[in-house]
């Protein structure tokens, strides 16, 4: 099942039964079907049947707390020049840094190094603690894509990754959450201005998402609405002003996003 965000892309044209200006909808082929509520809380239908040009997409869910890991793909590693960890590295995010598919990535004037990383988030569904690795998936709700920007000089020069990683725009998720998905057979694709660059098994992880949720929830809660996203692999180009970066993982649909200067932040087709 598919779970969006989104809100009206005209919200004068026709009345919306669910009242909220972001509302949670379940996708069905085509078809976009308005909630009232949420999937973490409780929700009930509207009865609204929308198209997908009637809606925006927005951010899947803005979560609670924002979790990332860091190196946990081997050639990722490589290319940067660093060691490979010994036990999982769990890191954080912002929210500020979140945009939604079609939003555009603003790269800030003394940007010199941007890149992309795809990644595979997992969005969990239930409060969770002192899991086991057999049963770290019974709290996932579901999954979807990443986009891990960062700026690369700033990541070797600031003490912490605070403008690296958390720089407004860095952070693109989406386009939707997708409840059943098998990772084990999953590849993730990244495609620069309509050319594959990047391709690899999204499985192929030093330690998986099991260790990850199982370390994890040993000292810390995990809660609805949580978000882990997984790491990376292979290497990016420096990024420039009008680049369109497509991010594919297997079932869960394709992420987009362009890349622009400051000042000009639009959507996708807008």
């Amino acid at each position: 099942m598919k779970w969006i965000r989104a809100s009206l892309a005209d919200p004068d044209a026709k009345p919306l039964a669910a009242p909220a200006e972001v509302f949670y909808a379940r996708l069905d082929d085509e078809r976009v079907l308005p909630v009232r509520g949420t999937p973490f809380d409780g929700f009930e239908q509207t009865g609204e049947r929308l198209r997908l040009d009637d809606i925006r997409f927005e951010v899947p869910v803005i979560p609670p707390t924002f979790y990332c890991v860091g190196l946990n793909y081997t050639r990722h590693i490589a290319t940067e020049g660093l060691r490979i960890p010994d036990k999982p590295d769990v890191g954080y995010r912002a929210n500020n840094a979140l945009i939604a598919h079609g939003q555009d990535v603003v790269m800030p004037p003394d940007a010199t190094s941007v890149h992309y990383e795809g990644e595979l988030v997992v969005v969990i569904g239930k409060r969770a603690r002192n899991l086991s690795a057999a049963e770290a998936r019974s709290c996932i709700f579901g999954y979807t894509i990443g986009n891990d920007v960062s700026e690369r000089n700033w990541q070797k020069s600031d003490r912490t990754f605070w403008r690296a990683k958390n720089s407004d725009t860095f952070k693109p998720m989406g386009p939707w959450i997708e409840t059943d998905a098998d990772v084990e057979q999953m590849e993730t694709v990244v495609s620069l201005n309509g050319r594959e660059s990047t391709r690899f098994h999204t499985n192929d992880m030093l330690f998986g998402i099991d260790t990850f949720i199982s370390t994890m929830s040993r000292y810390l809660t995990l809660y609805p609405g949580d978000i882990l996203w997984m790491g990376t692999d292979g290497h990016s180009p420096d990024l420039a002003d009008g680049d369109v970066v497509e991010v594919a993982l297997t079932g869960l649909g394709v992420l987009r996003n362009r890349f622009t200067g400051p000042g000009g932040a639009r959507r996708l087709g807008g």
